[in-house]
């Protein structure tokens, strides 16, 4: 039985150690706050986070620090866990995303270079390039998994099919949504994120190098809307959108709505993922989008109470 240990208790993190769990192994969760099952610990204690990582064959990076803190609170994060992991000698999984490529006008492939300028993306890049750089030099062993907008149960507030839809839509009522809604637009599966996670972490084929989660082919948002409304067997629902000026304008005093303009682009033009690599290597695909989104619906409903 081998030692996990799972940083981050948010719906990746929770997702990948109940997995773990299911194959057998020990599994730590460690978080800031502790509580759900997780242990609480500063993870830029390095001391404190070697101590609780010794004997670990993997350390998965789950955490998600406020996405307006990033610049400030993701260096020490990243850098106390690339110490720990060469101290365990374990592997280092990292969940990425897909900032780092920055705008592109094509599906977004592994060999794209990493071309971001924003404030996000340069730090996503500098922590791929530390991780890499030290396994390059032998000192750990490192992957990336990457994926777009991610969805499914226990996914309350990130992305478009979450907090700011489902109430809604499960009441019957009109959805607003932030850009184009007939952009195609990538969505990954958690369950399918929690999957490739473990398999980069146990499969020595997967170091040193980032891979995009297996992703369902692009929908629009009116689409994935409609396919919510038709599983949950409600009316299709009307879908407007939300202009950018109100939320610039309440940008200058939330933090939080003050950085969507550096991803402007990935909600206003096609933004898709080809994680065909992935597939050819491993022989594994996403979970039918139907199947994910029907078990998303559920999920809310039983949230919710509906």
């Amino acid at each position: 039985m081998a030692r996990h240990i799972v940083i981050g208790k948010g719906p990746v993190g929770a997702t990948t150690a109940r997995l773990l769990d299911e194959q057998g192994h020990e599994v730590v969760v460690l978080s800031r706050s502790g509580g759900n099952g997780s242990t609480a610990l500063d993870v830029t204690d390095t001391a404190s986070l070697r101590q609780a990582t010794r004997g670990a064959e993997v350390i998965y990076n789950c955490a998600n620090p406020p996405y307006h803190r990033w610049p400030t609170d993701w260096p020490p994060i990243a850098n106390a866990l690339l110490d720990a992991t060469e101290s365990a000698g374990a592997v280092l999984v990292t969940m990425g995303n897909l900032y780092g490529y920055g705008p592109v006008d094509t599906p977004i492939t592994e060999d794209l270079p990493l071309a971001g300028t924003g404030a996000k993306a340069r730090v996503r890049i500098d922590m791929w390039r530390d991780a890499s750089a030290r396994h390059r030099a032998g000192r750990i062993r490192a992957a990336e998994a990457r994926a777009s907008d991610f969805f499914g149960p226990g996914v309350t507030e990130a992305g478009h099919l979450a907090q700011r839809m489902m109430p809604g839509l499960l009441a019957g009522r009109a959805v607003r949504v932030i850009g184009n809604p007939d952009a195609p637009h990538s969505f990954t599966y958690v369950p399918d994120i929690a999957r490739a996670l473990v398999r980069l972490g146990t499969d020595e084929r997967a170091w040193g190098r980032a891979w995009h989660v297996p992703t369902a082919p692009p929908l629009t948002t009116r689409e994935a809307v409609g396919h919510l409304c038709r599983l949950a067997g409600l009316p299709p629902a009307k879908v407007g959108r939300i202009p950018w000026w109100p939320l610039h304008l309440a940008g200058l005093v939330n933090p939080l709505l003050g950085e969507l303009r550096e991803v402007q682009y990935q909600f206003d033009r096609p933004f898709v993922v080809d994680s065909q690599a992935y597939t050819t290597a491993f022989g594994e695909v996403p979970t039918p989008i139907d199947e994910a989104l029907g078990a998303t619906v559920a999920w809310w409903r039983a949230r919710l109470g509906r």
